[in-house]
Parts: C-alpha cells; sequence; structure tokens
C-alpha cells in the first residue's frame, strides 16, 4: 500500500496529514479554512486518494501558513508514499471544466521540483480565502514532492469555478501520473532514476 503519514509541527502550524495514493476518494479535512478544506476535499474525491489532513494554523496572523505548510506536509507525504517509483505512469495531462471556467494542469513526478502558474483574474477573496494563495500551496507542493507541475487556466470569469477546476484537474492528474501501469518495468526514465 502506497500510504504515508507526517506530522509536522512549527512555531507556526501543527499538523496531521495521512495520505495513501491507491484509495477510493475519501477524505477527513479540517485545517480551519473553510474553502481550502472544500478544494482538498475535491482534489481527493477526483483524485482517487485517500487524506485525512488536521491543521492547528496562526489564523489569528493570517492563512497563508496554514495553506503553504499543509502544501509542505502534503508534497512530503506524497514524495515518500510513491516509494521507487517503479512502473508508474510519470505524466498526466488533465483538462477540467468547471460551468464557464476551464483548466489545464499537467505533470511530471520527475523529480525536479518547478512550477509553472499562469493563472489571471482572480479576485483577491472568495469568502475569507485569500486566492494567491493557491499559487503558494501549489509551490509548497511541487518543491516537496519533486515534480514538474504546470497549471494554466484557458478561460474563467467566476474565482470559486476556477480555483474549483485547478483542484480537480490537480487530482486527477496526481492520479493519473502516480498510477502503476504494468507496461512499464522499473522506474520510467533513460536516466534508471528520478
Amino acid at each position: 500500500m502506497r500510504n504515508y503519514k507526517i506530522n509536522r509541527k512549527t512555531s507556526e502550524t501543527a499538523i496531521d496529514l495521512d495520505l495513501t495514493i491507491d484509495g477510493s476518494g475519501s477524505s477527513s479535512i479540517n485545517t480551519g479554512i473553510g474553502f481550502f478544506d472544500h478544494m482538498l476535499i475535491l482534489m481527493t474525491k477526483h483524485g482517487l486518494f485517500d487524506l485525512e489532513v488536521t491543521c492547528n494554523g496562526d489564523l489569528e496572523v493570517d492563512q497563508h501558513h496554514s495553506v503553504e505548510d499543509i502544501g509542505i506536509a502534503l508534497g512530503q507525504a506524497f514524495n515518500q508514499a510513491l516509494g521507487e517509483k517503479e512502473g508508474i505512469n510519470r505524466y498526466a495531462t488533465v483538462t477540467s471544466p468547471m460551468d464557464e471556467a476551464l483548466a489545464n494542469v499537467s505533470l511530471d513526478i520527475s523529480g525536479r521540483a518547478y512550477l509553472v502558474y499562469h493563472v489571471e483574474g482572480l479576485k483577491d477573496k472568495v469568502g475569507s480565502f485569500d486566492t494567491e494563495l493557491v499559487e503558494e500551496f501549489f509551490q509548497a507542493f511541487a518543491s516537496n514532492a519533486k515534480v514538474t507541475l504546470h497549471i494554466n487556466l484557458t478561460y474563467g470569469k467566476n474565482t470559486h469555478h476556477i480555483i474549483e477546476a485547478i483542484f480537480k484537474g490537480f487530482g486527477r492528474a496526481l492520479d493519473q501520473a502516480s498510477m502503476k501501469n504494468p507496461r512499464i518495468k522499473g522506474v520510467p526514465s533513460t536516466k534508471g532514476s528520478l
């Protein structure tokens, strides 16, 4: 079973996270940030992972530390749960619509951390959620999962819909790239390692 549990404690956040890659889409998420919980639940459901997250963060300061640190913890858990990465697809590209919004997510489980994030036109807030934290979350994830991640908004007007399309597509791309492929022998790289 490709699973990893992580407990990450700093002066700003205390996070308990349990990720199972080959799951069924079940989740138990409590970050103290309602909209972010909603996005993580969608990501998990459409990525068919099992994910439990609790975070006690310094929300009296703002949401930044909690969102970024969850990205760090999730990235570390994903990287560890993949193990040696033998037999995985490695790559995935997913385009996801959400009403008027269309987002494209491309992912390479490369061992090289890189984020390209082209998402323009978001309103500053969805409810109390600071939308610039979407990029911070994905930067933290990519850096700690050691993946190359490209997120491009093709079009969209409603900020909630745009972010939802991104998180759903991200979950689906993680699922497809991490999936075992019986045709792939060993690590999917001509170098022999990722």
